[in-house]
C-alpha cells in the first residue's frame, strides 16, 4: 500500500506485502539449508552500535528462526554468521574489519558457512568496495534499506553459491509484519520511526538510515499490546529522533499523543524513549511525560557542546540558552526527573574556550550520567572536511577532564539519593552473589538483596548507602 507523506510518496510494506515477497524464500531456505547441512542449521547474529541496531537484529533473528535456523551466540557453531554493524564512529568500523579478518580461518575450516555483513556500515558504498576487494570470503552484504529481503539474499547465497551485495540507495520503506525474536523477557525495544532529517554535520546516520519515516500509530499500539500481553515490563520506544514522530503524517498523531495512547493501555509496565533532539522537545511532550503515570521520568537529551559557536557548526538548530530553558521546563514539571546526555569532545575547530563552556554547562545542569566521545570523522559528512588543528593528545586531555568533572557530579548526585524510596525493576545481577540490580523509572541503578528468581519483577526499594554503587533494601 502507498500513502502520502507531505509532498513525497513513501512505500510502506504491510504484513501481506512482506509475506507475499519473502515467505516463499523463507520456505525455500528452510528446505535448502536442511539438505545442505543434513541437520538443523545454526545462525549467529553479532550486533554493534545503538539500540536501533539491537532492535533490527531481533527482527533479523525472527526471520532466521522462520527459515529453520537455531540461534547461537558462538560463531564457531554457526552455519550463518551475520555482523550487524554501526557506522557512527571509526572505532566501531575497525572492530568489524578486525573480526572479519579473524573469521578467515573459521571460513577455511567450514567452507559451507555463509558469512554476512549488514547494517549502517554496510550501507556505505566504500565499505562494499573494500569488502569485495579485501575480504573475498564474505558472501553476503546488505544495507539498512533492504533488511526485510534477507530471505531472498540468503537463498541466492545457498542456491547459486554467489556473493550477494545489495545496498539499494532509494528511500527505504517501513516494513510491518516482520517476525521478531526478543532477546529479553522483561525489557523490550519498540521502534516507532526510522531515519533522520537533521543532518548534523558530524553524523552519518541520515546517509545510511534515510529520511524520517514513522510507523502508523495503530501498528505501534498493536506491537505494544503484544509486548504487554507477553509480560514485558519495560518498553523503550526507539527512533533516531522520536520527537519528530508523526511529522507530515495524515493520522495527525505526534509523539506526545503516541505516549498518551500507549500509557492508556492496561497493564503493569513502564515506557521509556530515546533519542530526543532538543530542537523538537516541546512543552506538549514534557506535559505528557508529567501526566502519564507509566512514562519514566528520565530524559536523554543530547546537547553535544556547551558552545553556541560549535553548536552552529554542528547544525544542531538550538543554542545553549534554549537547551538550559528546556532543562528548567522539564524540572519544573517533574522535580524528580533524571537527565542524561551525549557530548562530543574535540569537534573540528573547537577551542579550549569552547570546551570550557561545555564543562560549565555540565556543572550547571548536573546530569545523572553522560555518554562522552572524542570526535570521530566520518567520510561523507561536512565536518570531515573542516579544519581540525587541535591534536588528538590535547582532545584526550579535555576528555579526561570532562570525565573527572562528571564523575564528581554523579557521586554528589547519588549521595543525595540516600533515603529515597523507588519502584525498581530487577533487571541484572549485582556485583556480589547475594545482590541483584535494577533500574528505577528515573533510570537510577540500585543494588539490593535478591536472587536470580527476582529478575523481571518490580520491587519497592529504599536507598540506604553509597559504596561505588547505590545500595538499597527491599520494603514490604
Amino acid at each position: 500500500m502507498r500513502r502520502k507523506v507531505g509532498t513525497d510518496e513513501e512505500t510502506v510494506l504491510n504484513n501481506q506485502d512482506f509475506y507475499a515477497g519473502q515467505q516463499g524464500y523463507m520456505d525455500r531456505v528452510r528446505r535448502l539449508a536442511a539438505s545442505i547441512y543434513e541437520r538443523t542449521p545454526m545462525a549467529c547474529v553479532i550486533t554493534y552500535g545503538c539500540q536501533q541496531n539491537v532492535s533490527d537484529s531481533e527482527r533479523t533473528k525472527g526471520m532466521l528462526e522462520q527459515m529453520g535456523y537455531t540461534l547461537t551466540e558462538e560463531p564457531a557453531e554457526a552455519d550463518f554468521v551475520l555482523y550487524n554493524t554501526c557506522a557512527v564512529r571509526e572505532h566501531a568500523e575497525e572492530r568489524v574489519y578486525g573480526n572479519l579478518g579473524a573469521m578467515k580461518h573459521l571460513k577455511r575450516r567450514k567452507p559451507d558457512m555463509i558469512l554476512g555483513l549488514c547494517g549502517c556500515m554496510a550501507q556505505q558504498g566504500r565499505v562494499g568496495d573494500r569488502i569485495r576487494r579485501s575480504y573475498p570470503y564474505v558472501d553476503l552484504l546488505f544495507g539498512t534499506h533492504v533488511q526485510h529481503r534477507l530471505p531472498e539474499f540468503l537463498y541466492r547465497c545457498l542456491s547459486m553459491h554467489e556473493r550477494v551485495f545489495e545496498t539499494d540507495d532509494s528511500e527505504p520503506c517501513v516494513t510491518e509484519g516482520m517476525p521478531v525474536h526478543r532477546d529479553g523477557s522483561y525489557k523490550a525495544w519498540l521502534p516507532v520511526m526510522y531515519g533522520c532529517n537533521n543532518f548534523c554535520t558530524y553524523c552519518i546516520v541520515p546517509y545510511v538510515r534515510g529520511r524520517e519515516r514513522s510507523r502508523n500509530p495503530e501498528d505501534v499500539l498493536k506491537e505494544a499490546k503484544e509486548l504487554i500481553a507477553a509480560g514485558y515490563k519495560d518498553i523503550t520506544l526507539l527512533g533516531q529522533n522520536v520527537n519528530s514522530y508523526g511529522k507530515g503524517e495524515a493520522h495527525g498523531v505526534n509523539f506526545a499523543g503516541l505516549l498518551r495512547q500507549i500509557n492508556d493501555l492496561p497493564g503493569d509496565f513502564r515506557i521509556r524513549f530515546m533519542t530526543s533532539h532538543p530542537k523538537d522537545c516541546t512543552d506538549e511532550l514534557l506535559d505528557a511525560m508529567r501526566d502519564c503515570g507509566k512514562v519514566c521520568h528520565h530524559l536523554h537529551l543530547p546537547f553535544q557542546s556547551g558552545s553556541d559557536r560549535i553548536l552552529k557548526a554542528m547544525n544542531r538548530h538550538y543554542d545553549r540558552a534554549g537547551y538550559l530553558a528546556l532543562v528548567e521546563a522539564a524540572r519544573k514539571r517533574m522535580p524528580d526527573i533524571q537527565l542524561t546526555s551525549d557530548i562530543i569532545v574535540g569537534f573540528p575547530g573547537e577551542t579550549r574556550e569552547d570546551f570550557e563552556q561545555t564543562l560549565s554547562l555540565i556543572k550547571e545542569v548536573r546530569f545523572a550520567s553522560l555518554f562522552t566521545f572524542i570526535y570521530s570523522p566520518r567520510e561523507g559528512t561536512p565536518a570531515a572536511q573542516m579544519p581540525d588543528p587541535v591534536s588528538r593528545q590535547e582532545k584526550g586531555q579535555w576528555f579526561e577532564e570532562l570525565l573527572r568533572t562528571q564523575e564528581a557530579i554523579a557521586k554528589e548526585n547519588n549521595a543525595k539519593l540516600i533515603g529515597r524510596v523507588l519502584k525498581v525493576l530487577c533487571d541484572d545481577h549485582g556485583r556480589t552473589p547475594d545482590y541483584m540490580a535494577g533500574h528505577s523509572g528515573e533510570n537510577i541503578v540500585v543494588e539490593f538483596p535478591g536472587t536470580p528468581d527476582d529478575l523481571g519483577k518490580f520491587f519497592t526499594v529504599k536507598i540506604v548507602s553509597l559504596d561505588h554503587v547505590l545500595k538499597g533494601e527491599v520494603l514490604g
